[in-house]
This record gives structure tokens, C-alpha cells and sequence, in this order.
């Protein structure tokens, strides 16, 4: 039997012994006998006990220990890794990204962040989280949330960003109808770049951001979905709440309806705001 340290060396030397020398390999082991191994498996919720009727390469978990035998005397040779010198050995063929839908968002370059006002009233708000999510995917970008986003279930809580969720620290943080309270800027850390959209142009996010567009969220996360190709249910009401202050983008150019109270209507374009 040899047996190693299931340390990082140990797990890495142990299945190329067991390859070279021909014989089973038995990792994570927390007991060892000359007849038996115990290793567990499944996060330690199961314990197996192997019957061992021959040479055996055995990893031994850290903190694990057998009981002293009086030593005997033992025949030392020197085994040779030749062998290892003609076969080959593991070799990284690609690097791959995660997905930005799966990464950890706290390691996410840029992110899409849903708040409450990005929820039209009666909509599914869980379906317009998921819009958000496709959106960011085409972006190349990681989703997250406001607390009250994940309170209400319409997105897991890994995603809440916040002092009492995950802190984050992105390259870009594109935050659609979140106000911007201190809970949620308090785990943002320090973007290079911040966009938001929101229809008050003096909430917290705008104030804070290189980018602030003011106009209706769900509209602007609609058309550009439109405009990534994103296909899934929109993120606007069926019919707007009021006749006024729906925004609409085409192109490079936002344009907004303001109602008067004469009952008119102005449009003004390019109804943004720089924070």
C-alpha cells in the first residue's frame, strides 16, 4: 500500500503512481487497515469501505491518522519514473469563460441590475428578470438585483447586490429602475463605468452615474432587447398607466413625451441625463 497526503501534491502525484505502477488508486480516504480502506463520498454523507487484497495507491484526508504498529524492517528500492517521461501527460488545451449567466457575480466584469422599478405594475416580474438576464448575456454581462427584486422571488438571491447580499466591484454596472439606496451602492464597490435609467433624473443611481438616461426602464430594456435580437416577453406594460411619460428609443436618439398641463404634448429629444 502506498499512501500519500490527500494534499494538492498528493492528489496530483497519486493517480500518476497509480497509472505508472498498474495499480487501483483510492482517494480521500479517512481510514486505512491492511485489509480495508474507508473513503467517503457525497460531501462526506457516505462512508464505503473497500476490501484491499492487493498492492493499492490509497490518499489519506488531512487530519486522519491509523494506529502505530512496532516498526519492522523494511526493504527500500528506488522506483523509477521513466516510464512518465514517455507518456503523455495532461496538457491545457483552452481556456474557457464562464457563462455570464452562471459566474460568480462578485467576479463579474460588467453587470445588468434590476430593480423595482424596472417591474411595471401587474407584470410578471420574474419573467422580466429573465429578460434582463438575456439581455446581459448578449451584452457579455452577469445579472444582479435589489433586494426588493429578490424578496419578491423574481431572481435568486446570489444575485442581490448589496451590504447584505454580494458585494460586487465591475468594470460596467448598467442599472435599470433602481433608485440607488444606500444598502444596494454600499456593495458596489467602485465601477469604472455606471449607466443608469430611471425616470428621476435626481435619484441617488443618476446622481452617481457617468450615463443617467431619464426614461421609463421597462421601455428601454424592451427596445434594446429588440435592437440585440433578445427574444422573450417584454418588459413594458401592455398599455401605459398614464398618456404621458412613456419613452421610446430608436436609434441613437431617446425621445420622450411629456404631458402639459394644457393637455398638450412635448416631445423632446435626447431626454437624457449625465450624472
Amino acid at each position: 500500500m502506498i499512501l500519500l497526503p490527500a494534499s494538492p501534491d498528493g492528489r496530483d502525484l497519486a493517480p500518476r503512481l497509480a497509472v505508472i505502477l498498474g495499480r487501483p488508486l483510492l482517494a480521500g480516504a479517512v481510514r486505512c487497515t491492511p485489509g480495508e480502506v474507508e473513503v467517503t463520498r457525497l460531501d462526506d454523507r457516505l462512508s464505503v469501505r473497500v476490501g484491499v487484497d492487493g498492492p493499492v495507491v490509497v490518499t489519506l484526508r488531512p487530519g486522519r491518522r491509523g494506529t502505530l504498529e512496532p516498526a519492522k524492517s523494511t526493504q527500500v528500492s528506488a522506483l523509477s519514473l521513466a516510464a512518465a517521461e514517455t507518456s503523455r501527460d495532461a496538457e491545457s488545451v483552452e481556456v474557457m469563460q464562464p457563462e455570464p449567466g452562471v459566474v460568480d457575480l462578485a467576479e463579474a466584469r460588467r453587470i445588468v441590475g434590476g430593480g423595482a422599478g424596472l417591474v411595471p405594475a401587474g407584470a410578471d416580474g420574474a419573467a422580466v428578470m429573465r429578460l434582463l438576464a438575456d439581455v446581459g448575456a448578449a451584452l457579455g454581462a452577469s445579472a444582479g438585483a435589489t433586494r426588493v427584486v429578490t424578496d419578491a422571488g423574481w431572481m435568486s438571491y446570489d444575485r442581490q447586490i448589496g451590504t447584505t447580499g454580494v458585494s460586487v466591484d465591475p468594470e460596467l454596472y448598467i442599472a435599470f429602475g433602481i433608485s440607488g439606496a444606500a444598502q444596494h451602492v454600499g456593495g458596489l464597490g467602485t465601477p469604472e463605468h455606471v449607466i443608469s435609467v430611471n425616470t428621476d433624473p435626481s435619484c441617488p443611481m443618476t446622481t452617481m452615474s457617468d450615463l443617467g438616461i431619464v426614461a421609463d426602464a421597462p421601455a428601454v430594456l424592451s427596445e434594446l432587447a429588440r435592437q440585440l435580437g433578445v427574444t422573450g416577453p417584454s418588459a413594458e406594460p401592455a398599455e401605459p398607466a398614464q398618456p404621458g411619460g412613456v419613452a421610446k428609443l430608436e436609434g441613437a436618439d431617446l425621445l420622450a413625451d411629456t404631458a402639459l398641463p394644457d393637455g398638450t404634448a412635448q416631445r423632446r429629444k435626447g431626454a437624457s441625463h449625465a450624472g
